[in-house]
């Protein structure tokens, strides 16, 4: 008799394994004083939070505000939506509302260490609304659209770190101006990369952000459904190869590798929330050869999927 992957008897001893852990929200009452969080009363828009590991805000977890996060101490292994990868102190992150992230320090000692994380929290609305009437702000805005899937700032931990010692020290006006002047400094950093996704750029028109905007939901929400550049071109009314330089143009990628990218991302999200096996996770999001799924998910993610689930995992070993 042959069982289906949902089927708990096909998975044998690994169905004992909880694996539908999902990211915890963090709420406002559960940001005590008494484990460093200013008052929200205290702080206006932007709250510094400094902590040391272990603590007991170390979880995976997220929340409505972006949370930009500078090391100070220890190395281990980083988590930021599906994105896996080392971290050591100077490390410096900024993550977007809602995207689940945790840090695992892997050499804190019996003892720990008293300074780990330097934090700074803001929300999106007031900085949106502002845009509107002070056109200063919006230069802002294509850093915090790319701090949606976390960007990793490159050379600017001691920065970073004056620049947060500046905003803790201050309260009122000057406190926003020296956060103005720290998202200044991110806004125009060009060493960086996007840890958790693929990227849109924005297109040239109107006409077009709408064309590309349909093509990536309509990818994004059925990543099983076979589609070729050739057919997209076809029912955009364009050749191929005029199709092919439209997509690279307005999202930096070619539509291969762009497909390829977010049918990995699913993948890593099936192998952080469920216990399917890797094979029939494979054809959920739309590859039709396993070995082409692990090569494609080894060049893109660095691991292949076993190794990713076996890594995300260890999410829950601790980090705010």
């Amino acid at each position: 008799m042959s069982h289906s992957a949902s089927d708990p008897r096909a998975r044998g001893p690994r169905a004992a394994r909880p694996r539908q852990r999902q990211p915890e929200l963090e709420r406002e009452f559960s940001r005590s004083p008494a484990l460093g969080y200013e008052s929200a009363d205290d702080a206006g828009l932007v709250r510094c939070l400094a902590h040391g590991y272990p603590t007991p805000l170390a979880r995976w977890h997220f929340h409505d505000e972006y949370e930009l996060h500078l090391i100070t101490a220890t190395s281990g292994k980083a988590f930021v939506g599906d994105w896996i990868g080392p971290f050591q102190a100077g490390h410096l992150v900024l993550c977007g509302p809602r995207l689940p992230h945790n840090w695992v320090s892997l050499d804190s000692g019996e003892d720990g260490v008293a300074e780990r994380d330097l934090v700074l929290q803001f929300r999106h609305e007031p900085l949106q609304r502002a845009c509107e009437e002070l056109p200063e702000l919006r230069e802002l805005m294509p850093l915090l659209e790319r701090a949606r899937r976390g960007v990793e700032f490159f050379g600017m931990s001691d920065r970073a770190r004056r620049h947060w010692e500046r905003i803790k020290a201050a309260r009122g006006l000057e406190r926003f101006s020296h956060f103005c002047a720290f998202m200044a400094d991110l806004a125009h950093c060009n060493d960086y990369r996007v840890l958790s996704t693929v990227q849109i750029q924005g297109a040239e028109g109107d006409a077009e952000v709408e064309q590309i905007n349909r093509l990536v939901n309509r990818i994004t929400a059925n990543v099983a459904e076979p589609i070729s550049a050739g057919d997209v071109a076809a029912e955009l009314g364009m050749s191929e190869s005029r199709f092919s330089r439209f997509f690279r143009r307005s999202t930096g990628n070619s539509f291969t590798d762009f497909v390829n990218h977010v049918r990995i991302n699913s993948a890593c999200h099936l192998l952080m929330q469920t216990d399917h096996f890797v094979t029939d996770i494979c054809y959920q999001v739309g590859f039709n050869n396993v070995a082409n799924f692990n090569r494609r998910f080894l060049e893109i993610k660095g691991m292949t999927p076993t190794e990713f689930r076996r890594q995300a995992d260890h999410r829950f070993g601790g980090s705010h």
